[in-house]
């Protein structure tokens, strides 16, 4: 395994855990709190944002605006049966969501998820650094690399590792102010 690939990874893994920072809710409304929604339109399911334009009008309140007028009735289905926990309106040609401001509970709440988030983030990226190990060690047992060269590159691993948890650290400090600034 190459040192540009454990680093391509571990982007990825970070890109993942942003994503999913972005689905946890602040006290804003924000697109991407609809990016993991997805509707069962002619029997496939299918994103959100693939079937509608999705706007902000204003700091408390999405709106949804279906290409096909007829999926109306699906996106608000899809959006009640979501675990974001906001109640659509539905007045016809357009679906509003009006974000309730969050109480202290339920940033705590987020605060737990967001976490969680990252801990799991953590993971993956210490899951590849073991692969990566265990890559450089099979290679140094087969005598395919030196043994300095195979120390060398299990520290330039520790290395990418420790920077892209200290990423990941980051994203979930800023990803906390957010959900506690009132």
């Amino acid at each position: 395994m190459k040192l540009a690939d454990v680093e391509s990874h571990m982007q990825k893994t970070i890109d993942s855990t942003q994503k999913s920072f972005n689905t946890i809710r602040t006290g804003r409304a924000s697109t991407s709190l609809l990016d993991r929604i997805s509707v069962e339109y002619y029997g496939a399911p299918t994103p959100l944002k693939s079937l509608a334009t999705i706007n902000t009008p204003d700091a408390s309140t999405l709106t949804i605006q279906p290409f096909d007028r007829s999926s109306l009735g699906l996106i608000e289905k899809a959006i009640n049966q979501s675990d974001i926990g906001i109640m659509p309106s539905n007045d016809g040609s357009v679906i509003r969501l009006n974000i309730p401001p969050l109480t202290s509970d339920r940033r705590k709440e987020f605060v737990k998820i967001a976490s969680k988030a990252a801990e799991e983030g953590r993971v993956a990226i210490r899951n590849i650094r073991r692969e990566a190990i265990d890559s450089v060690r099979k290679q140094e047992k087969s005598s395919e690399i030196p043994e300095d060269e195979a120390r060398d590159l299990q520290d330039k691993i520790q290395k990418l590792t420790d920077k892209y948890i200290a990423r990941i650290d980051e994203l979930l400090a800023e990803k906390e102010k957010d959900i506690t600034t009132v």
